[in-house]
């Protein structure tokens, strides 16, 4: 009897509670075996009641093989999905040492365009692909997803890896009903994304608007132009080259999303939490600084939302 694929969901909210939640209900008493790993109340209630998940398709009530606090028990893994915030990524991957094999293919599924290098430096014996998701879904309350909005798109590929294991995981998860996608060339999906998130977050938390409230404000709109012209830019002195048409191409995707529709950063600044703005606006910032690129406008927000950061956790 051939040993089971063993998965693993690091991060149950809005991202990895879709896709774990659709892998664990499409794959339950198979031959592959589907772990949610989370912590405090998600873990409690998931495994009280099973993790509930909101589509526009109705409500599935998903009861995963394993959900635990502690990797440790679970065994070496053969795919772990990253799905974790980016400001808890080292201390909460590196929990899963035990997991992690040569053999062992990690996922991250985050916001920003730096996780799978963060990730090799603490598991270069693992094989770290990249990727990333379009998707509106929050985690509501403890052990409840829900998704709203366009439908989603998963797109994840490895510039080394095994083509044999990116087209098997890509079956995998077309297969339990997730619109997944093998890019040739993933850095730029994965910066194509960032162009996206990246302002979307910054100015909805720096304005404390959702997109609606943006791109009918002809002076917020603008700003949000000059922010995608400054994150392309840096882009390209990067070597990534995206076409000339992204910048545009971006601002119609803005602007056809729901009014109401805002970012996890904003939602997480309005909750007075940790945020994600290292990762989704400093980052830009420091890239810029490096490369000789003026990012005027990002410095400005992002000393703004450092100090609204900082005074939230403080």
């Amino acid at each position: 009897m051939a040993a089971k694929f063993k998965i693993a969901i690091l991060g149950l909210g809005g991202v990895g509670g879709f896709v774990g939640g659709k892998l664990a209900l499409h794959y339950a008493n198979s031959d592959i075996e589907v772990a949610f790993i989370a912590r405090g109340e998600n873990e409690k209630a998931i495994k009280a009641r099973g993790l509930l998940l909101i589509t526009s398709q109705g409500e599935e009530t998903i009861h995963p093989s394993i959900v635990t606090s502690q990797p440790e028990l679970l065994g070496v893994m053969d795919l772990i999905v990253c799905c974790s915030k980016n400001f808890d990524l080292e201390a909460s991957i590196k929990t899963l040492g035990p997991c992690i094999s040569q053999d062992t293919v990690i996922l991250p599924l985050l916001n920003g365009v730096d996780a799978s290098e963060r990730i090799r430096k603490l598991f270069p014996q693992a094989e770290i692909w990249d990727g990333c998701m379009y998707i509106v879904s929050r985690l509501v309350a403890p052990g409840i997803v829900r998704v709203t909005g366009n439908p989603h798109s998963l797109y994840f590929g490895s510039h080394k890896g095994s083509q044999q294991k990116l087209k098997h995981v890509e079956t995998i998860f077309k297969s339990a009903g997730i619109n997944a996608n093998l890019s040739d060339d993933i850095s730029k999906t994965v910066w194509e994304k960032f162009l996206f998130i990246s302002p979307l977050a910054t100015l909805t938390s720096y304005l404390d608007l959702p997109i609606g409230g943006i791109v009918s404000n002809h002076e917020y709109k603008e700003l949000l132009l000059n922010l995608l012209i400054e994150l392309k830019n840096v882009a390209d002195a990067k070597g990534l080259l995206l076409p000339e048409e992204i910048i545009q191409k971006t601002m119609d995707r803005m602007i056809s999303l729901p009014g109401e529709t805002t970012s996890s950063m904003h939602s997480d600044f309005k909750k007075g939490g940790k945020t994600e703005v290292e990762s989704l606006t400093g980052y830009v910032v420091h890239q810029g600084k490096d490369l000789n690129i003026p990012t005027p406008n990002y410095e400005k927000i992002f000393a703004i939302l450092l100090a609204k950061s900082n005074a939230s956790v403080a």
